[in-house]
């Protein structure tokens, strides 16, 4: 199968790509340019070069592939209208070249907003936060396409390997600086790690599915103030951890700081049942040291 994937050297699109490649896929990943076209073809990924600023940059190759998965976010400008236009460009193209074609597209548990205790799955009307208060919107647009067969994968906070959102807490704690979370900590994030993602995108493009929504989370339920812990003492950070309530941190961040207090228990059986997808590694707190080892030798 032919796949092209934008968002070939980010952090999700790079190991969803090196997934379908090592399945034997013939995978064409979307890069800036051509000094990153190298670090694609290393991993046997055709670099396609262009920008998701210019769908034409990409659109021949898009036509060809029977699968296209949007795996890039671009946080310069606004985010949700790039998101949105990307996705009105992949459509189109799936009334052209090779077909049918299946469209991934990449959302978030986030969209579900604050669960407290309360177990959600993708029956679940979602309540998003503010920051990805579009996304439902755009996921309609994929699921009711005519033109392709739409697919939305909902990952959770994602761990593993040089990036995740746990790098933030790597890096204040290897530079022994102030290592703090906000909110008081008591709040619990659904997670994954990169490879199971990864591995769940596979099962979703080689399934053959239109129409379907699936969580992607492994079963943990560390607090975040648990996993920062650990990752502090991974690092070798004997500190104190600061607590920034979220009002305060929304000085500097945004709407990105209400998304880390949201407290969430978000259900993958779905994925289970139909996809036979089963997360490997079962939380961030047990292997908080491997992932920092990780997380340390590809950071430079």
């Amino acid at each position: 199968m032919k796949v092209f994937l934008t968002g070939a050297t980010g952090y999700v699109g790079s190991h969803v790509a090196r997934a379908y490649r090592r399945a034997g896929h013939d995978v064409f990943g979307l890069v800036r340019n051509q000094a990153k076209a190298a670090s694609v073809e290393k991993f046997e990924i055709v670099p396609v070069v262009g920008t998701l600023q210019d769908p034409a940059s990409y659109r021949e190759a898009a036509q060809q592939c029977a699968l296209l998965v949007h795996a890039a976010v671009d946080y310069q400008g606004d985010t949700l209208a790039l998101d949105r236009q990307t996705v009105d460009a992949l459509i189109a193209s799936g009334e052209r070249g090779a077909q049918p074609k299946t469209l991934l597209y990449t959302s978030g548990t986030w969209v579900y907003g604050d669960t407290g205790d309360r177990r959600v799955d993708e029956t679940v009307t979602p309540t998003p936060a503010e920051r990805v208060s579009g996304r439902p919107g755009i996921e309609r647009l994929v699921l009711d396409s005519d033109s392709v067969r739409g697919l939305v994968a909902r990952p959770g906070c994602i761990y593993g390997g040089p990036g995740g959102m746990t790098g933030d807490w790597f890096e204040p704690a290897f530079e022994r600086k102030a290592l703090s979370i906000v909110g008081d900590g008591c709040n619990r994030w659904a997670m994954v790690h990169i490879d199971d993602m990864a591995d769940g995108y596979l099962r979703m493009g080689e399934s053959g599915l239109s129409g379907e929504i699936f969580n992607l989370v492994d079963p943990s339920r560390s607090t975040v103030e648990e996993m920062a812990s650990a990752a502090a003492r991974a690092a070798g950070f004997s500190g104190e951890i600061g607590r920034i309530p979220v009002a305060e941190a929304a000085k500097t961040l945004g709407s990105f700081a209400a998304c880390l207090a949201l407290d969430q228990n978000v259900d993958a059986g779905k994925a289970e049942r139909i996809l036979g997808w089963r997360p490997k590694h079962l939380g961030f707190v047990a292997g908080a040291e491997r992932y920092f080892l990780s997380w340390r030798t590809g950071r430079v």
